[in-house]
């Protein structure tokens, strides 16, 4: 048996057999920006190849489905949702924005977050069918996927966590003060359990959210479970000791990224739970990453690294920019989702603090917008202004600023392109942080949310970072003026020195040599095959 696509968007794979003779199904759900997804993808297709007697499937946005092409190959199934990636952190133009406009912003949200849920029911329904589950069926999902707990109880599988980051969020300071108050019997369990079984450090560690009103009433009114993972729908006792252990929590695994992290990054304190493995960073194949599809399918994508030659005639530009070292190496900026997230509210004014950089610095630098459509609107509009640049699109690349800011809406393998930079300027995501921890190069943070605080921290204590930019420094907002322009470009440009000095440089490439002994996907499909896998019984397993 096999999963199949359908042309339809709400029936995109066949209903699954339901006989005792098919395969177990192992379903990788990931929601988010690339960061969040493509890590997951990286141990979606390695599992598949480790452990070829399961039908693998990776569910998420419509957005990602560049992915489809590679993980069919791997014989993966990308089932897809058409929730979006992301969604902006406030209504356009709140500042000026209406009670009544900020009102909508928040239903729309809502009404999302709803229909998302609807479907991933919806899913899994469609993916392992209405009869009883295999024993060695799983569910593996990152932070942003936390339906696929509850959605996994209700069809009684084994879920996994597996998180490409640290836990980008705590609980409230009053959450166990309150628990212990409306349910005693369950925290009593939760503080008492034995190894093996989901405990109170586990709850207060990432599953808190899954207790509040958010989660409880979508779980008790749409899925007929008890407001409360593992509490009896009607008294809110504990279940475990009525049948055996729910398949919520066989495993914890923080996974790795172009993505993820390594024990030697961060430290794994004692309060953690005792099921967490750190299990190193992912990356995509190379040949996955580019946006491109001659340069992919070049048979050299996957061994980049070797020479400096262009992969295809369409971004023969792009790799000059890149493989020059006159003056010296370009400077990378990129800040992936932050646009596409509501930050970037002016981008002319963000263009025109890097052209002060380069002003000061003299150094080149290479963006990549993400796609972004107002950055590159801003883009073309000073590329007008040069004739040889006038008409480019920006998939190939358009130089502005006299051929300082190579400006580029595609994507290319960061491995390949950070060791051609001298530095990467970005938003402290987990992706562009491993990559140029990987790459051996400095790196100048400028973070806007959740774990990207906590990554920029974290470099500069490692000490392949400056201090962390203010948002204002590298985004100034839209009344963005002459003086405030020049005096963030200043900010922007010590940090660059601090950045390329002789001790951040040294430490940079010292850490890379460290992480270079690391393989990240294969110790965290190890993790699965052992603890998860063959600890379920099945025998299906191959070594």
């Amino acid at each position: 048996m096999s999963l199949s696509f359908v042309s339809s968007e709400h029936e995109q794979l066949s209903t699954m057999e339901e006989s005792e003779s098919r395969k177990p199904i192992a379903l990788f759900m990931a929601f988010g920006t690339k960061g969040d997804v493509y890590p997951i993808a990286a141990i979606a297709a390695a599992f598949a190849r480790d452990q070829q007697l399961y039908s693998v499937v990776l569910m998420s946005h419509l957005a990602h489905e560049n992915l489809s092409s590679h993980l069919v190959k791997a014989k993966v199934s990308y089932f897809r949702i058409t929730s979006p990636p992301a969604l902006s952190s406030e209504a356009q133009g709140t500042q000026d924005a209406t009670d009544s406009k900020r009102t909508l912003f928040l239903d729309e949200k809502q009404r999302i977050k709803r229909e998302h849920r609807q479907e991933c029911h919806s899913a899994f329904g469609t993916i392992f069918g209405k009869g009883p589950c295999m024993e060695g069926d799983l569910v593996v999902i990152n932070f942003f996927a936390l339906e696929g707990c509850s959605l996994a109880e209700l069809f009684q599988i084994h879920c996994v966590v597996a998180a490409p980051y640290v836990v980008p969020y705590s609980p409230p300071s009053g959450f166990e003060r309150q628990f212990r108050k409306e349910l005693p019997e369950l925290y009593k369990y939760l503080k008492e359990a034995p190894i093996g079984k989901v405990s109170w450090s586990d709850v207060t560690h990432w599953m808190w959210p899954l207790f509040t009103e958010e989660w409880g009433s979508w779980r008790y009114e749409e899925l007929n479970l008890s407001c409360y993972p593992f509490a009896d729908p009607v008294t809110d006792l504990p279940i475990w000791h009525i049948r055996p252990p729910p398949p919520l929590l066989t495993c914890y695994i923080f996974l790795c990224d172009r993505y993820g992290f390594s024990k030697e990054i961060v430290e794994c304190p004692d309060y953690w739970p005792l099921s967490v493995r750190v299990c190193g960073f992912w990356f995509l194949p190379n040949e996955w990453q580019y946006s491109c599809n001659k340069c992919g399918d070049n048979p050299s994508a996957g061994r980049l690294g070797t020479d400096n030659s262009p992969t295809c005639s369409n971004h023969t530009e792009l790799y000059t920019f890149v493989s020059s070292l006159e003056p010296n190496l370009p400077i990378f900026v990129g800040l992936s989702s932050v646009g596409s997230m509501g930050f970037v509210k002016n981008p002319l004014a963000f263009l025109r603090v890097l052209q002060s950089v380069i002003q000061i610095t003299g150094y080149r630098f290479i963006i990549f917008t993400a796609c972004y459509e107002p950055l590159d609107a801003a883009i073309c509009t000073i590329a007008k202004e040069s004739p040889s640049s006038a008409n480019r699109p920006l998939d190939v690349g358009i130089s502005i600023f006299n051929g300082k800011l190579f400006c580029f809406s595609g994507m290319v393998p960061y491995n390949w392109l950070f060791p051609r930079c001298a530095a990467a300027i970005h938003h402290g995501g987990s992706g562009s942080t491993s990559a140029a921890l990987h790459a051996g190069i400095p790196q100048v943070i400028c973070p806007f949310m959740m774990d990207q605080f906590y990554w920029a921290e974290k470099m500069c204590w490692l000490g392949v970072a400056p201090q962390p930019l203010k948002r204002n420094h590298l985004l100034p907002e839209e009344e963005a003026n002459d003086e405030n322009i020049m005096e963030a470009a200043q900010v922007v440009a010590k940090a660059i020195y601090d950045a390329l000095s002789t001790k951040t440089r040294t430490r940079a490439i010292e850490i890379a040599k460290i992480l270079s002994l690391e393989d990240g996907v294969s110790e965290a499909v190890r993790v699965l095959r052992e603890e998860v896998c063959e600890a379920s019984g099945s025998s299906l397993i191959l070594g």
